[in-house]
């Protein structure tokens, strides 16, 4: 199998690499990956240095919204699967620009190059922000998509492109939707390696307002595993959600980072909340679980893992951070 894997120099996407190309899918022999990024600041080399050398791998400089450059690439891949996204929602507040051209510009851009390479498949990776935010009870994949930042709106509208090229085009397309994810590699300015380089580095963390917001927290690895079953057995066209099923709220993730860096509570600083700032997310699994997914990493035992992995690379990390530069919430 020949799979174009967009924006795998990234947190997640380099995860799926890493993961194809070291047999963790038992069905996902002979893989030859070839991974396209534009190296943006979240866009690391150095994620992908463990399967640098191997036979199946082809890494290629490029961008989601360079057509000619996807005509070339993209004959004689089986499957492309979609990272390639700005994701930070803080910077969209800010940038909304880059979130318009990569989100929406790029996905479009890559469907059209995808039908006219008649491609046979593809895997969209989006996320749970494009519903808003809910009170109580959980999101199906008929939910109405209500997004409340620049980030979400920018993915939903994706959603909605992909959507439209498997009606009207035919493509064999499926999108996926996780909740927060955590893990190794994660660029640190999403809320866990934030937290854990700040205290690490001896800072403190920023929490937003009351820091009450919910979110459902799910490993890399089990997210992977949700979207290559996706890529294996999902049906055309359809949604399907990848959930961690731990909620808490972000003040009570910051407690648990302090304990797993020994560190008080004096380490928290209270920052105004973000504006727009969703209270609740959570994803109703179900469909996705009648095709066998079940998440299996214990949030306990993944979260200090990560933390373990932060502190034993900070030559790593240390290069990516710009000091405590303010509040991050997921």
């Amino acid at each position: 199998m020949r799979l174009l894997v967009t924006g795998a120099a990234g947190f997640i996407g380099s995860h799926y690499v890493r993961s194809l190309l070291t047999g963790a899918y038992p069905a996902a022999t002979d893989v030859r990956v070839t991974v396209l990024d534009k190296l943006t600041y979240a866009g690391n080399p150095a994620n992908l240095a463990p399967v640098r050398d191997h036979p199946g791998l082809t890494f290629v400089h490029g961008d989601i919204c360079d057509g000619p450059l996807l005509a070339d690439l993209l004959p004689g891949h089986d499957a492309v699967v979609n990272f390639a996204a700005e994701t930070h929602v803080d910077r969209s507040l800010s940038g909304p620009d880059a979130f318009v051209r990569t989100n929406v510009l790029g996905t479009h851009t890559l469907l059209e190059a995808v039908r006219r390479a008649a491609v046979p498949r593809l895997v969209h990776v989006s996320t749970d922000e494009v519903y808003g935010s809910i009170d109580t009870g959980s999101w199906t994949e008929e939910s109405p998509l209500l997004p409340n930042s620049p980030y979400a709106a920018t993915k939903a509208s994706a959603d909605l492109l992909v959507r439209s090229y498997a009606r009207t085009h035919g493509l064999d397309v499926s999108i996926t939707r996780c909740s927060n994810n955590y893990g190794p590699y994660q660029y640190p300015e999403k809320v866990i390696p934030l937290f854990v380089t700040n205290l690490l580095s001896g800072g403190t963390v920023p929490l937003y307002g009351d820091g009450r917001n919910v979110r459902d927290w799910l490993h890399v690895d089990d997210h992977c595993r949700g979207i290559h079953l996706v890529l294996e057995r999902g049906r055309p066209g359809e949604i399907y959600h990848i959930a961690g099923g731990e909620e808490l709220t972000n003040r009570r993730l910051t407690e648990l980072l302090l304990d797993a860096c020994g560190a008080g509570p004096d380490r928290i600083r209270h920052v105004p909340d973000r504006p727009g700032h969703d209270h609740r997310y959570a994803l109703d699994d179900h469909k996705l679980r009648t095709l066998g997914y079940a998440p299996q990493v214990p949030f306990p035992t993944g979260l200090l893992h990560t933390v373990a992995w932060y502190r034993a690379n900070p030559d790593w990390w240390q290069p990516l951070r710009h000091g405590d530069t303010g509040p991050a919430a997921p």
